[in-house]
């Protein structure tokens, strides 16, 4: 029996996941009907012409926390699919007023342009406790 210790998890490939992630995110916001300011908040950019450069060619190297944003999307994408199974009320879903505690009377959008990477989580954690646990 080996006693050796598995390998550590490989580095993550940002260069490989950037381009998938970014032609992703952009389709996402598309469905949303997310205005460029909207789109550089969730990505954490203050620069557009940084966002123009993207779109144009998404085959770049993001950053781990520009990842991460766009993972959380992802998720909430993911989630709201499975909840919603109608595409125009799961993508309305994110504009919509929410009694929930957590949003406040405001949207799952408003709670995610806050700018905080943390929100992101937030609303991601929210869908997936409402669809039973994160599969």
């Amino acid at each position: 029996m080996s006693t050796a210790l598995a390998p550590a998890s490989p580095k993550l490939d940002r260069r490989r996941l950037s381009a998938p992630g970014l032609k992703a995110f952009f389709r996402i916001a598309g469905l949303w009907g997310l205005s460029s300011e909207e789109q550089m908040t969730l990505l954490g950019l203050t620069s557009r012409s940084t966002l123009f450069n993207w779109r144009r060619d998404p085959a770049v190297s993001l950053s781990k926390d520009t990842l991460e944003r766009i993972s959380y999307v992802l998720g909430i994408y993911k989630a709201l699919r499975i909840l919603l199974p109608d595409d125009k009320a799961a993508d309305a879903w994110v504009r919509q007023p929410n009694a929930e505690t957590l949003f406040g009377g405001r949207s799952a959008l408003e709670r995610m342009l806050s700018g905080q990477v943390a929100d992101l989580f937030v609303v991601r954690q929210y869908l997936d406790s409402q669809r039973g646990g994160w599969g």
